[in-house]
């Protein structure tokens, strides 16, 4: 795991790191610029569970230079079992941060992933604001594992040579796509990132702030998808917040 100016906490051993978000970024930039060939990951509550069923999605967050936290429940769960508490940096919020180092030092994206059309309009809503982005390229998500289809996309991401590569296929695939992939994979740094595009495009409204802040943006996004989300949300937080408590007990002396 690269060294970060703060020690990363060990959830459910995935090495989460506790930086401050502007401190992550400047790292992945980094890598970016020295073509270093790094995997950053994120976890939240969603990923956790999901990581304990899934061998191959638990070894690709372990063989990741940078996990971060995205979720409130993650942050909760390191309080709880008395680890140091990351900070949350949800995509949402740091890709307009990502585009202004990537603008002013000339570093080049990728954006791959979402249905069709959202990558290509999650491109242009970033060069509205940053209209020197250099982004080399789009495609949507929606190809078959080894297809040749696969196979032309990762050609073209060779072809252009991105110095960031953002994968937002949702997880487990995306993880999974990267984790049979990497090396093929021609790209300074590559970031598994789950639905930014459908943000960024405006596809998928964002919780009010108000309620964001408080952790309940899991309520909202309940609420505009329940057939896709209550299982994830009903289901899926009961589990955590079960393992969450399995681990503070196993932790007192």
């Amino acid at each position: 795991m690269a060294a970060t100016p703060s020690a990363p906490s060990p959830i459910f051993d995935v090495e989460v790191q506790t930086a401050p978000p502007a401190d992550l970024l400047r790292q992945i930039v980094d890598w970016a610029e020295q073509r270093a060939h790094k995997r950053v990951s994120y976890v939240n509550a969603h990923v956790i569970n999901q990581s304990f069923d899934l061998p191959e999605l638990r070894h690709s967050l372990l063989s990741s230079d940078l996990v971060y936290c995205d979720g409130y429940g993650v942050r909760l769960a390191a309080k709880a079992i008395g680890l140091q508490v990351p900070h949350r940096m949800t995509g949402a919020d740091w890709i307009w941060g990502v585009a202004s180092l990537c603008e002013a030092k000339g570093r080049s994206i990728y954006l791959l992933g979402s249905e069709p059309g959202a990558a290509a309009e999650a491109a242009e809503a970033l060069r509205r604001w940053y209209p020197r982005l250099q982004v080399t390229g789009t495609h949507h998500g929606f190809f078959d594992d080894d297809s040749a289809h696969e196979e032309r996309v990762i050609e073209h991401i060779a072809q252009q040579k991105p110095d960031i590569l953002l994968v937002g296929m949702g997880t487990p695939r995306q993880e999974v796509f990267v984790e049979r992939n990497f090396d093929r994979l021609d790209a300074g740094v590559v970031w598994t990132i789950g639905a930014l595009f459908d943000y960024v495009s405006g596809r998928t409204p964002r919780a009010p702030h108000w309620l964001a802040d408080r952790g309940m943006e899991w309520v909202f996004r309940l609420v505009i998808e329940p057939r896709r989300m209550w299982r994830r949300y009903l289901v899926g937080n009961p589990q955590f917040l079960k393992r969450v408590l399995e681990a503070r007990r196993e932790k007192r002396p």
